[in-house]
């Protein structure tokens, strides 16, 4: 079975926050913004800060909350 953590962190440099599923077997993590408006939050614009997949090693890295 596969194990899967879920976790929210912050990229300071385009100001937008991440929902995260990191794929443990694999270490790969699938990242999908968030943002605030006044209706409350959504998913962003596909305007270079869509979902993205990326490799990577969740143990070399600080987040803001894991979830379940």
């Amino acid at each position: 079975m596969h194990r899967i953590n879920k976790f929210l962190d912050f990229d300071k440099n385009k100001e937008v926050f991440y929902n995260n599923l990191y794929l443990n077997d694999e270490k790969i993590v699938v990242k999908m913004p968030i943002h605030l408006n006044g209706n409350g939050y959504g998913i962003h614009e596909n305007n270079g800060n869509g979902v993205k997949l990326d490799a990577f090693d969740l143990t070399k890295y600080t987040y803001l909350v894991s979830y379940d």
